[in-house]
């Protein structure tokens, strides 16, 4: 398993266009991407789950990836949170 921690820039947090394309990005791998806050732990490919955690502005998410690919995971998913969040 790897995983890394990032704080949210985006202004609006994660919402619900991110969240769309998050959930898009993590259903590219075979390897399972899950992303915490807090006490809270969510598969990156559920939409809803995602948006339930309440992301905002300033925040730190925990995305851990585990799986047959999870090297290419790891940087595609890192690569897309420095990018779009």
């Amino acid at each position: 398993m790897k995983e890394f921690e990032h704080v949210v820039a985006d202004s609006m947090g994660i919402h619900a266009r991110p969240a769309g394309m998050l959930a898009k990005e993590a259903k590219k791998y075979g390897s399972k991407v899950f992303i915490r806050k807090d006490e809270k732990r969510v598969e990156a490919t559920k939409l809803m789950a995602i948006m339930g955690l309440g992301v905002k502005c300033g925040q730190k998410v925990g995305v851990e990836v585990s799986g047959p690919d999870e090297d290419a995971a790891y940087a595609g998913m890192k690569k897309f949170f420095e990018e779009n969040l």
